[in-house]
């Protein structure tokens, strides 16, 4: 059955020319090398204005550093929920079908398993959660730098995490973007996989 958002089966006349295995060994670490990459390019970034503080030697209490770990650690938590959560919602909203989230050794995921969804919806999902927690992240990192050096770096490796963790989407947005570029492109997302089909002609 047609629907504008997705196919409920593959068309006919319709070939797969692109499977994304995020758990495949090669390209979970790729990816989170550059994960990790990124994540060392944003605090590097990060402390480089802290040079020009002079209170950059500020120091922590023994409850505000336990304060801030008990915060950061929940907060990389909630973030890794959240957005494989807006992942969802977005599909979920546009495809009214159901989703599927987990976990495996290289990735969170989330993904619309029984459905082929068009181009333009793919990529709604796949950028969702990076628009959003960018526009979040950016302004709250730059905030926190004016209240207090340690609240700023915590927020920075968050941004970081952020920015690496975003790299599989990026790559797929990517592929979306430049290379399958017709709005009959359908893909399939399982959550840690993805299936890219063409139609023929």
């Amino acid at each position: 059955m047609k629907h504008p958002t997705y196919e409920s089966t593959l068309p006919e006349g319709y070939v797969q020319v692109r499977h994304i295995n995020a758990k495949d060994v090669k390209f979970g670490i790729i990816f989170n090398i550059i994960s990790i990459v990124t994540l060392a390019v944003v605090m590097a970034i990060a402390f480089v204005p802290l040079c020009l503080r002079d209170d950059a030697s500020y120091e922590l209490g023994s409850w505000e550093l336990s304060l801030l770990l008990l915060a950061f650690s929940a907060a990389l938590i909630l973030y890794v929920v959240l957005h494989e959560l807006i992942h969802g919602a977005v599909y979920k909203a546009l495809t009214r079908q159901k989703l599927t989230f987990g976990m495996s050794w290289s990735c969170a995921f989330c993904g619309v398993p029984n459905v082929y969804t068009y181009r333009r919806t793919a990529l709604l999902a796949l950028v969702a959660p990076l628009t959003l927690f960018t526009l979040i992240l950016v302004p709250l990192t730059v905030a926190l730098y004016a209240v207090n050096p340690w609240y700023y770096l915590a927020s920075a490796f968050v941004l970081g995490m952020h920015l690496g963790g975003c790299s599989g989407d990026v790559y797929v947005t990517g592929l979306l973007l430049f290379k399958y570029r017709s709005p009959r492109i359908l893909l399939r997302d399982t959550g840690p996989e993805q299936f890219i089909f063409v139609p023929k002609d």
